[in-house]
């Protein structure tokens, strides 16, 4: 169960990113075709997250204590002292932006330049955190492996 839970939570983290992707390309190109979909695709990338945070909420109190005990005893302690301490509050104004961004593509993105540039804003911060934690969590799970190496 324990790798079915961490493949779920990077494969929905990367929906997560791709997804935002898709809102930010969307965005920059919006007119009155594309509405619909910029509105679903953010509904897209909201739910997922939520996924993704359950699922990984649940996997960090279930197992991520030995992860964690593996991590500190090898060779690439700040997999976790920086990199997994990071990623905790970093996924949280994740969270919330992802929260924020189909609320926001209920604005008027083709006439209200202002609503378009803060909804650009939010799905640019998505893919670039997004970015950043998919990066972290492979730091993590190297980490972990390269403890459970020397074990």
């Amino acid at each position: 169960m324990f790798e079915v839970m961490v493949m779920m939570h990077a494969v929905l983290g990367l929906l997560v990113l791709l997804a935002g992707i898709w809102v930010f390309v969307e965005a920059l190109n919006v007119s009155q075709s594309n509405v619909a979909r910029i509105r679903l695709a953010s509904l897209i990338v909201a739910v997922a997250m939520w996924v993704t945070f359950a699922v990984a909420g649940y996997w960090y109190v279930a197992y991520y204590a030995a992860d964690k005990a593996l991590i500190l005893k090898g060779p690439w302690p700040f997999a976790h002292n920086f990199f997994m301490e990071t990623k905790e509050h970093v996924v949280l104004m994740l969270l919330l932006l992802t929260t924020f961004l189909p609320i926001a593509a209920q604005n008027d993105l083709v006439g209200n330049k202002g609503a378009r540039s803060l909804f650009l804003c939010v799905a640019g911060l998505i893919v670039l955190i997004g970015v950043a934690v998919e990066g972290s969590g492979g730091i993590i799970s190297m980490g972990a492996k390269l403890g459970a190496a020397l074990r």
